[in-house]
């Protein structure tokens, strides 16, 4: 019952906490987004009309060959990567390591440490 008030508090304190308040951001007459007071901001709040948007086309950032190949390489490399990872799945003993206490030594010195017990006892 602690834990279900605990958790009930908290979630009620995190979904009552006022939002982060940032910097407003301001528009140029291209329509990109651009930090308040620089040099050819529009005010807070102002939107390009219908016909400025329509007449500015988006344009994607071009690659030249060299970027195209050193894209290609960086993703093959990647996915050389992976390829290479050995296979683990977790269901074979070999696929874990010897955590403390698993190694056989100190299996064999506990089973001789019961047996000494075990014979004190009689």
């Amino acid at each position: 019952m602690r834990h279900w008030t605990i958790a009930a508090a908290t979630a009620a304190l995190l979904l009552t906490a006022p939002a982060a308040l940032a910097a407003p951001t301001c528009d140029n007459r291209q329509g990109e987004t651009v930090k308040c007071g620089t040099p050819g901001a529009m005010p807070v709040g102002w939107a390009p009309s219908p016909a400025d948007v329509l007449d500015h086309r988006a344009t994607p950032p071009e690659l030249n060959p060299a970027e195209v190949a050193a894209l290609i390489y960086i993703l093959g490399a990647f996915v050389a990567l992976i390829a290479l990872m050995p296979e683990f799945d977790g269901w074979r003993d070999g696929d874990w390591d010897e955590q403390e206490g698993d190694s056989k030594a100190s299996t064999s010195a506990s089973a001789a440490s019961s047996r000494s017990t075990r014979e004190a006892r009689r």
